[in-house]
């Protein structure tokens, strides 16, 4: 007897999974906070009539960045987790290309002390200022012998 084919073909095609992950993708945090700002958010909203949207275009969520067909789907959409689950995520700050230069060590240190607030990888910054500031004081110290810097 000869054996059968087996089943599952679609489950290890990496073609496949990647073709409709791009398809899902929806905008990142950050344009999504731009998209919040006073001028942008209102040029979302009025944007003119699209057949090729959901709704033409006119029921859309800026925090989801999604269109819906009708006024009942988007507020029922606004009721859900996933909604809720996204204003929770854009209520914290995007991080910007300073912060990740200054975590990564390649912040230029010209004398000011950056200002960031000290949750997340900012409060890294302020240890290693206090590391800088330390090392310059020893090696002071280690210039003079003979005399007590303080």
């Amino acid at each position: 007897m000869v054996r059968m084919r087996r089943k599952r073909m679609h489950c290890n095609n990496k073609e496949l999974h990647n073709k409709y992950k791009i398809k899902r993708r929806t905008k990142d945090l950050d344009q999504i906070q731009h998209d919040l700002l006073p001028g942008n958010k209102e040029r979302m909203l009025s944007i003119p009539l699209d057949e090729d949207l959901p709704g033409l275009g006119q029921h859309y969520c800026i925090e989801c960045a999604r269109y819906y067909i009708d006024k009942a789907a988007l507020d029922c959409h606004r009721r859900g987790r996933e909604h809720k689950r996204r204003l929770r995520d854009l209520k914290d700050p995007a991080y910007t290309q300073e912060e990740a230069e200054a975590a990564a060590g390649l912040s230029t240190d010209n004398g000011r002390v950056p200002s960031f607030s000290t949750t997340g990888p900012q409060s890294l910054l302020s240890l290693r200022h206090k590391n800088t500031t330390a090392a310059a004081l020893g090696s002071e110290r280690a210039m003079l012998p003979g005399m007590d810097v303080e």
